[in-house]
């Protein structure tokens, strides 16, 4: 009994360090597990954010601080999404896109749009925050039942406010040049809040995890019995013929489908859009991408998918360290150079 007292108030401790709040009363998970293999538990956690599940598991000698890192690193999701959603009307980014401009923002939304911009320009723009009135125009237009109904005029008029060199970012705000213009950041935000609750985990002393946020997965150290993660990669017809598997240790993975979001009865017009054309790219069905980050993986997937796969393979292998995985439409998978070796 003292060694667990102990080992509670070493993990508060240890939060406090952090700044986290360690009230009692959560909100309950989903989804809860436990299973202890020699010395070691391992606890997972299940809840539904960011309108998918997260799946949260930790490896750690006591179970009760794997228990109480998981319940800090929802939090810090919860916080997180707050920050980033663009339908809370409370939140900065439905400010920006409601006014065209938002000031007072926090640390955590200029780095994040930070970064989405440095990978517009990295991409050459396949990566762009811009393309929301779009994706606005598609939604508007949905039809599940049958075809999107849109004229040349309608897709000419959302492509013109479509120019990343139209957000402007300063010190503490955010500016959009022309009226009509909007921001998503749905291809880079759930990476960088996994990251982030990675982070909080680790803090806490809970070394050893892995994050499955609906697809998008950090994995850090082992699982238990000191071997790699086993990730397989997501089966585009959800049928769990999954196209490959592959062992993580340190690491992220992510993948980006048009089948995720789509708006007509063929899915032709998805949220993932083309920043040149203002169309859905066709041939590829899903592109997963490994690197460093959650965020990273993420907004590269994104990239590569509106690439397609010729332009996106040259494009993942000028880069070190970050490997791909793309399906195409006519069965066929294609990888970049060390794929094998991720």
């Amino acid at each position: 009994m003292e060694k667990n007292t102990a080992s509670r108030r070493q993990f508060i401790q240890t939060c406090g360090l952090l700044g986290l709040s360690v009230a009692a009363g959560a909100a309950l998970p989903a989804v809860a597990g436990a299973a202890r293999i020699g010395g070691e538990h391992t606890v997972t956690q299940t809840r539904l954010q960011m309108g998918t599940l997260v799946t949260l598991t930790a490896v750690h000698t006591s179970r009760l601080q794997a228990e109480e890192a998981l319940g800090r690193a929802f939090e810090e999701i919860d916080r997180l999404a707050a920050v980033f959603s663009r339908y809370d009307s409370t939140t900065p980014v439905y400010v920006l896109n409601r006014d065209g401009r938002v000031s007072g923002i926090g640390p955590e939304l200029k780095e994040v749009m930070d970064r989405a911009l440095r990978f517009g320009s990295l991409t050459d723009n396949a990566f762009n925050i811009t393309v929301k009135p779009v994706v606005d125009l598609f939604s508007s237009r949905q039809n599940l039942a049958g075809s999107v109904q849109l004229s040349q005029e309608d897709v000419s008029h959302a492509l013109s406010l479509v120019d990343a060199r139209g957000v402007q970012l300063g010190r503490d705000s955010i500016r959009l040049q022309r009226e009509g213009m909007g921001v998503t950041l749905d291809g880079i935000a759930k990476g960088y809040i996994v990251d982030k609750a990675s982070s909080v985990l680790s803090a806490c002393g809970v070394r050893n995890h892995m994050i499955n946020a609906g697809g998008d997965i950090r994995t850090s150290g082992e699982k238990a019995g000191g071997k790699p993660w086993v990730i397989a990669i997501q089966d585009p017809d959800k049928k769990r013929n999954y196209p490959a598997t592959i062992a993580l240790r340190d690491g992220a993975i992510a993948t980006s489908g048009g089948y995720e979001v789509f708006y007509d009865r063929k899915r032709m017009y998805s949220h993932l859009v083309s920043p040149a054309t203002g169309s859905s790219p066709h041939s590829v069905l899903s592109v997963s991408v490994t690197a460093p980050t959650v965020m990273e993986a993420d907004t590269l997937a994104t990239a590569v998918y509106v690439m397609q796969a010729r332009s996106g393979l040259q494009f993942m292998d000028s880069l070190t360290g970050r490997e791909c995985l793309i399906l195409g439409r006519n069965g066929a998978a294609y990888t970049s150079r060390n794929w094998a070796k991720a």
